[in-house]
């Protein structure tokens, strides 16, 4: 899974006059709190704004002409960082393009600047330093979001598709990006020990910033998976927290809001993690892959992240092979009833597992697979059947079935000889002939008793019906003869 950032150029920094100018925003503004390095628990420690006695500054002044960080001495640099970030605290009013578009202009200029700077070789950012840049990057992503389109329009969550609906775009992502740009930059950049850098890219942040995961736009959320999974990456003690805090809005998606905003890019994430596990797997992973990643099979909305969520299920299976019976028996639990496209989509999922599944594993769950698999191949549905008899085009699922034969010619060849006999489409009649010349030239001896067996069961069931129009043909004439 490839996860980057967008790289800025130098080009892209446009100075005005060597100098940038400091600006007090026309509307106030809250700093969100960033966690301190004393505790998980605790505040973060007051802004310079809020500090009386702060070296810098007191208030943010209403306009100072700074110089650009390249153009000090290495001693005065420091400080006018810090000065720059907490400049750019300040939030500028996107409502309209006409209002403060010079303070809009040197916000994104200095955010520009900021970048380059981590990005240079010359970006020692000290602790104190680090503690302001956070403190801004805090103020400007942790923001209430705006309510998702169902909220606005009053209609239930489950009756609106996410893919039918027009994305919703931050109007102030020209400075967020390089908000997040910045914090990328911060997280991957070799001059920030995770030992100093935990003190602020703490347990409160990462919740905040899991948070965010509910942004409907999705130039954010993509940002989002990649600093997260920087953090995953670098911050080793971190990680634990980081996979409760996801599984937990698996939880809260299955059993409270039922958006799926997010969920995507979430098991993306997840995806890069279960790929880093080692084996034997611990029982705590097996736990969240039946209580949380399983059940998210039976979402309405399943449709837009179901590519991510089949990724993550098969990376269990080729990590431990003896969860491919724990997997297929949950795909089995939460096969759709009604949802033919959604049955499409658990059919192709389970080609994918079924190619990592070993032969030992496979002999568990053969009955319980094979009976869902005959009802999907007698679908009305042209698609869900079809789909069903593409499964004998994977070379290593028929080696499975040859191995296991015995058991599953006598559960297919009903359906094979119903679709032969009666389905409306020609194209799943000449794939189910095509399955049933496959099985006779595997074992023609099995084949014959088969044939002969269904043949049988075809008699006793047109007596069984004989004999129920007998009996319901005496009700008749015996009710008739009382009415008499």
């Amino acid at each position: 899974m490839k996860l980057g950032g967008k790289k800025f150029n130098k080009s892209d920094q446009d100075n005005t006059s060597g100098v940038n100018t400091v600006v007090r925003s026309s509307r106030p503004t809250t700093a969100a709190a960033t966690p301190s390095s004393t505790g998980e628990s605790q505040s973060a420690a007051p802004s310079p704004s809020q500090t009386p006695n702060h070296p810098m500054f007191t208030a943010p002044p209403s306009l100072e002409v700074l110089p650009l960080l390249k153009d000090v001495s290495s001693s005065d640099r420091p400080l006018l960082f810090m000065k720059k970030a907490h400049m750019c605290s300040c939030q500028c009013d996107f409502s309209d393009s006409l209002i403060m578009p010079r303070e809009k202009e040197i916000k994104r200029q200095t955010l520009l600047e900021l970048v380059d700077f981590l990005h240079s070789s010359s970006g020692k950012v000290n602790e104190t330093m680090q503690s302001e840049l956070i403190r801004m990057v805090s103020a400007n992503m942790f923001r209430c979001l705006p309510p998702a389109h169902y909220e606005n329009t009053g209609a239930p969550p489950e009756g609106n598709d996410p893919e039918e609906e027009e994305p919703y775009l931050e109007p102030w992502w020209p400075h967020l990006q390089l908000v997040y740009e910045l914090l990328l930059r911060y997280v991957v950049s070799s001059e920030i020990e995770p030992k100093t850098a935990k003190k602020f890219i703490n347990h409160t942040f990462v919740s905040r910033l899991l948070d965010l995961f509910d942004s409907e736009d999705p130039r954010e959320r993509e940002y989002l998976k990649t600093v997260l999974h920087r953090i995953y990456g670098k911050f080793i003690f971190h990680r634990p927290f980081i996979r409760g805090s996801i599984y937990n809005i698996f939880y809260k998606y299955l059993y409270e809001t039922e958006r799926c905003v997010g969920i995507g890019e979430l098991l993306e994430i997840l995806g890069s993690v279960i790929n880093g596990f080692t084996v034997p797997m611990r029982e705590e992973h097996v736990l969240y892959l039946v209580k949380a990643i399983l059940p998210l099979h039976k979402s309405k909305g399943i449709s837009i992240f179901h590519q991510q969520l089949s990724y993550c299920v098969v990376q269990f299976v080729e990590k431990d092979y003896k969860l491919a019976d724990t997997v297929i028996r949950g795909l089995l639990k939460y096969w759709p009833l009604t949802n033919c496209n959604k049955e499409v989509l658990f059919l192709g999922e389970l080609e994918e597992v079924l190619d990592v599944t070993e032969p030992s594993e496979f002999q568990h769950c053969v009955v319980p697979l094979f009976r869902q698999i005959g009802k999907c191949l007698n679908s009305a549905n042209f698609q869900v059947a079809e789909r069903a008899l593409f499964l004998w085009n994977n070379e290593h699922i028929v080696g499975l079935i040859a191995e296991n034969k015995d058991v599953i010619f006598p559960i297919i060849f009903e359906a094979l000889e119903r679709n032969m006999k009666g389905h409306w489409n020609q194209a799943v009649h000449g794939l189910s002939e095509n399955v049933r010349r496959m099985f006779m030239e595997m074992d023609t001896e099995l084949f014959e008793e088969c044939e002969k067996q269904h043949a049988e069961n075809e008699v006793k069931a047109s007596e069984l019906l004989e004999q129920r129009e007998m009996t319901w043909k005496r009700l008749e004439e015996a009710a008739s003869l009382a009415a008499n």
